[in-house]
């Protein structure tokens, strides 16, 4: 003898397994084609790096941007990155006259330094 809670797990069960319909689909409209993002031309003119940055990256006028590519790589050549902090940067002689006399700074202050000695 079926008990009416089973009859009913069963209808339940048989309700779930119905497919649903399926909605209808959108029509999307194609979007113009993206045109490719310009650089800056500010950011690729060269500048000629004063005394103290030259000790660093070489005397060569370059970019804003190879500029800091340069420092990061004279950074972690040096290993001057600080060991807890790693958003600081420990100055070594060089760096000091760069960064105006600090033993540290941000890796985000260093831009800021840097645009002095960039003319």
């Amino acid at each position: 003898m079926a008990t009416k809670k089973a009859k009913k797990a069963t209808k339940k069960v048989a309700k779930k397994a119905k497919p649903k319909k399926a909605a209808p689909k959108k029509v999307v409209k194609k979007a113009a084609p993206k045109k490719k993002r310009k650089p800056n031309p500010a950011f690729m003119r060269p500048l000629t790096p004063s005394g103290d940055l030259a000790a660093v990256i070489g005397n060569k006028p370059v970019p804003r941007t190879e500029a800091v590519k340069k420092m990061w790589e004279y950074i972690r050549k040096n290993n001057l990155q600080d060991a807890k902090n790693r958003r600081m940067i420990n100055a070594d002689g060089n760096l000091k006259a760069v960064f105006a006399g600090k033993g540290q700074v941000s890796m985000f202050d260093m831009a800021k330094h840097l645009s002095k000695h960039l003319k």
